[in-house]
């Protein structure tokens, strides 16, 4: 993963998306403002693992460009299956960073992707400043993990 610079242009794009994004929707527009300078970008390549199952919650990441994969290995023995593919505009990550408990799903790039990606210090901070959008972000990670362990 290589962190690229992010200008105005990105700027401006990635306001709109969160915007779109539902685990942000309940943010105001000024509380959506107050999170974009928290926010990076960087690059991976096709085959890049932005993360593992198991692995501890680092980033909560919006595709900005390319795609990824969601794998789920159910036991040890069986492989990992896709349980979504997400595109431009679509987030990831969030349940780890809302629950402190380990990543529930792999991610893989299927092919050259940016992402745009809140780290969890940065999560927390936003998450303090607005006490009553904590817990609507709760539910709306905790029904994101109800949909991946049901895929």
């Amino acid at each position: 993963m290589r962190k690229l610079a992010l200008g105005d242009a990105e700027l401006g794009l990635l306001a709109r998306m969160l915007r779109q994004v539902d685990f942000f929707s309940p943010l105001t527009v000024g509380q959506l403002d107050q999170v974009l300078p928290y926010i990076g970008l960087f690059s991976c390549e096709r085959g890049e693992t932005v993360f593992k199952q198991g692995d501890p919650g680092d980033a909560f990441y919006i595709v900005y460009k390319g795609r990824v994969s969601v794998r789920v290995k159910r036991t040890l023995l069986s492989l990992a299956c896709v349980v979504a593919d997400i595109g431009p505009g679509g987030f990831f990550g969030e349940i780890a960073l809302v629950s402190n408990q380990p990543r529930n799903a792999t991610v893989v790039c299927e092919e050259p992707t940016d992402l745009f990606t809140l780290l969890p210090a940065d999560f927390a901070f936003v998450l303090r400043e607005n006490p009553s959008v904590a817990a609507q972000m709760k539910r709306i990670a905790e029904s994101r993990k109800f949909e991946t362990r049901h895929a």
